[in-house]
């Protein structure tokens, strides 16, 4: 579950904490890069907190993540590698969400279905 996002801006720099729950415990995950780059980091720290909650297990790296109008909605997506050659696709609908949140979202989609064989279930 998506806990919360942050950002702490200091002029053109920005990091971005992203905090997951999983098994009744809060995972956090950081990237930092240009302040005009927040959607990007908040995927890439999103990744970050998953590669943590795995126990460093997992090889994964956010290739790219857009969001564009589709029809009426505007949806965010997300190609994410996934190991050495896996490239996963998510998606999210936006809806009255920020980028950021949308991204996360993608992000987690993309990789959901993959998370399943390295995660065991929560107690």
């Amino acid at each position: 579950m998506i806990v919360s996002i942050e950002d702490d801006v200091d002029g053109d720099d920005a990091r971005v904490t992203v905090t997951l729950e999983w098994a009744s415990r809060s995972w956090h995950g950081q990237a930092v890069g240009a302040a005009g780059q927040r959607t990007r980091l908040a995927g890439e720290a999103a990744l970050d907190a998953v590669v943590r909650l795995s126990g460093n297990g997992l090889d994964l790296e956010l290739l790219a993540v857009a969001t564009t109008d589709m029809g009426a909605a505007s949806v965010a997506l997300a190609q994410v590698r996934f190991g050495d050659d896996d490239v996963l696709v998510g998606s999210a609908l936006q809806g009255e969400t920020d980028d950021r949140l949308a991204a996360v979202r993608a992000v987690m989609d993309a990789i959901n279905r993959r998370l399943e064989r390295y995660l065991s279930p929560a107690d």
